[in-house]
Formats: structure tokens, C-alpha cells, sequence
């Protein structure tokens, strides 16, 4: 089996493997997943906001906040699995186009 073909399968099972993340919390009552916090939830948990991500936070909105689609977050756990893995696929497919771009660049040019 080639190296690129075992690559795409550890990818894909890690893409199916990324809903743990949200499992696991959910089944033990843990709250988010640790260091996946936003400033109101770093607010209850540490008391206050550091002043990097209060800038930060202001600057960025995520394109898929909490990974999910905008509405399914209150439509319970199998929603937010599938949107977990839309999110990875979606976010692997635009680095490898982002990756492709820049070695199609990079060979053209004569160094």
C-alpha cells in the first residue's frame, strides 16, 4: 500500500474520530472540551478574561462556531456529531486546496 493511501486512511479515521471530542464531555458531564473556550466561558471559569483574547475575540468570528451549523445546536447530539464531521472534512478539504495552491505556485517559479 502506498504512503499517500495509508495518509487518506489515518485522515479519514481521524475525521470519524473527531466527534470524541464532543462524546466524551457530553457522557461525563464536563462541560466544553478543554482549551475550547470563549471569553464568557473563560470569564466563569477562571474569573476574569485575558486581555489577548478579549482582542482576539472581538477580531474573529468562527465561519462554523461550535462546529456546528447554525441551528443544530440545539437539536441534540447526532446533529452535532455529523456537523463535527462536515467541519473536519470542510477544514481538511480548503488546506489541502490551500496546500495544492501554493506547491502549484512554488513549482513554477525558477529559483
Amino acid at each position: 500500500m502506498k504512503i499517500i493511501t495509508k495518509f487518506w486512511i489515518g485522515l479519514a479515521v481521524l475525521i470519524i474520530l473527531s466527534p470524541i471530542g464532543l462524546i466524551l464531555p457530553e457522557h461525563f458531564k464536563a462541560g466544553s472540551a478543554w482549551g475550547e473556550w470563549g471569553a464568557d466561558e473563560m470569564q466563569k471559569l477562571a474569573g476574569y478574561v485575558p486581555n489577548g483574547l478579549k482582542r482576539l475575540s472581538i477580531l474573529w468570528n468562527a465561519p462554523m462556531p461550535d462546529y456546528a451549523v447554525k441551528g443544530w445546536e440545539e437539536k441534540g447530539l447526532l446533529y452535532l456529531i455529523f456537523a463535527y464531521i462536515i467541519s473536519a472534512i470542510v477544514g481538511i478539504g480548503l488546506i489541502v486546496l490551500v496546500a495544492m495552491g501554493i506547491g502549484r505556485l512554488l513549482s513554477k517559479k525558477e529559483f
